[in-house]
């Protein structure tokens, strides 16, 4: 075993770059691009240098991160879900947001339909269309989630391809969402909204909302938090086992939505953190699978994987701001809205605050942790649609 293959050296790296990412988010410049993202990049860098494995030599422990770590992340992720909270989200952000899910649906159908991967080398190419549907519904975790149901995972070539392809463009598009509004409010200018729900905030106390971590954690809730989150698994295995019909990554977030509804699991500190970590170091490995060598030695498949990819969010961008358009949606939260769709629930925050609006970082959170419970779901209906 080489080197940089030795798991504690990587499980080191990776930690390192999320402190990294973490300091870096804090400087002026880079707090607009926010943790999540510099993680990513931060890690392709490193991978790409031949620091750190990527996709070409990707270790046992990349699979044990997507088997373990992006499950148990989405799980703690999911308990601060409270479904009677979205109503701060406000009703035009969740409607932008689902508008952005069905524009994510249709593009993603079209660039089926029209660049047919199928017929182009690209395996699989129904688990692609549901892998593409669920991570510009909810984020990246619900992409890999789909790729494990599926077993694409063991494609290396088109797994390194569409991670590739999913990354470079969601990282564009993000940008995007951020540089649009201002251009669309000059062109064609709209009212600011702030959900009824959040006005008479400060924009200290909606910050609070968006980044307050619950403190003072003890053995206790870390031990109950972590026996629910692997028994949840050992419980959505078993149903998997006998009911394969039944997508296990669909049995682990229905429990962790339904036990984010009980008073006494709300009560639990420190699974927030726990999942934040684990989604770090999730991201930091699929930052390593943005192989760009892997991506130009596939050669077709890339090829096509970009073109559809690149189809299907332009869709999405054109869907979703001609309707919010049309309907004289305020352009920020149309954007962030789009952004929680492509990113998830941890860039739609960022995007929010590059725009100067704190009164939509905790709706965006809101909208885009929606689709971490959605986006499986999903992504795994289109998939079968398309089989």
């Amino acid at each position: 075993m080489s080197f940089i293959q030795q798991p504690a050296y990587i499980i080191a790296v990776i930690l390192l770059l999320v402190v990294f990412s973490e300091w870096l988010a804090k400087k002026n410049f880079f707090k607009h691009i926010g943790s999540v993202l510099i993680v990513i990049i931060a890690a392709a860098v490193l991978a790409n240098c031949k620091i750190i494995p990527s996709s070409g030599n990707a270790p046992p422990l990349y699979n044990q991160i997507f088997e373990y770590a992006a499950p148990l992340g989405i799980f703690f992720l999911l308990l601060e879900v409270k479904l009677k909270d979205l109503k701060l989200a406000g009703l035009p952000m969740l409607i932008m947001f689902l508008v952005g899910s069905a524009a994510t649906i249709t593009g993603v159908i079209i660039g089926y339909r029209i660049f047919s991967p199928q017929h182009h080398q690209v395996n699989q190419a129904y688990a692609v269309a549901g892998m593409f549907t669920g991570t510009y519904i909810g984020g990246s975790a619900n992409l890999n989630a789909i790729a494990l149901h599926y077993g694409v995972t063991k494609d290396g070539t088109l797994y390194a391809a569409v991670n590739a392809v999913d990354n470079i463009l969601t990282t564009g598009w993000l940008m995007m969402t951020m540089f649009l509004p201002p251009i669309l409010q000059r062109l064609f200018p709209r009212k600011k909204n702030t959900p009824k729900e959040l006005k008479g905030f400060t924009g200290e106390e909606l910050r609070s909302l968006v980044t307050q971590v619950k403190t003072e954690t003890s053995i206790t809730d870390i031990s109950l938090l972590l026996s629910l989150g692997f028994g949840s698994m050992v419980i959505s295995s078993l149903i998997a086992k006998y009911v394969p019909q039944i997508p296990s990554i669909l049995v682990l977030t229905t429990l962790a939505l339904v036990f984010a509804q009980i008073p006494f699991i709300q009560k639990l500190k420190g699974g927030k953190l726990m999942g934040l970590l684990l989604i770090m170091i999730f991201l930091a490995v699929i930052g390593a699978f943005c192989d760009i060598n892997a991506l130009l030695q596939s050669g077709k498949v890339s090829g096509v994987l970009l073109l559809w990819d690149t189809a299907l969010i332009v869709i999405h961008g054109i869907f979703i701001f001609t309707i919010g358009g049309l309907f004289k949606q305020d352009w920020d939260i149309v954007s962030i809205a789009s952004n929680a769709n492509i990113g998830g629930a941890t860039s739609a925050p960022v995007c929010a605050a590059s725009l100067g609006r704190p009164d939509l970082q905790l709706p965006g959170l809101l909208a885009g942790s929606l689709g971490n419970a959605i986006g499986t779901y999903l992504g795994i209906l289109v998939a079968e649609f398309l089989k």
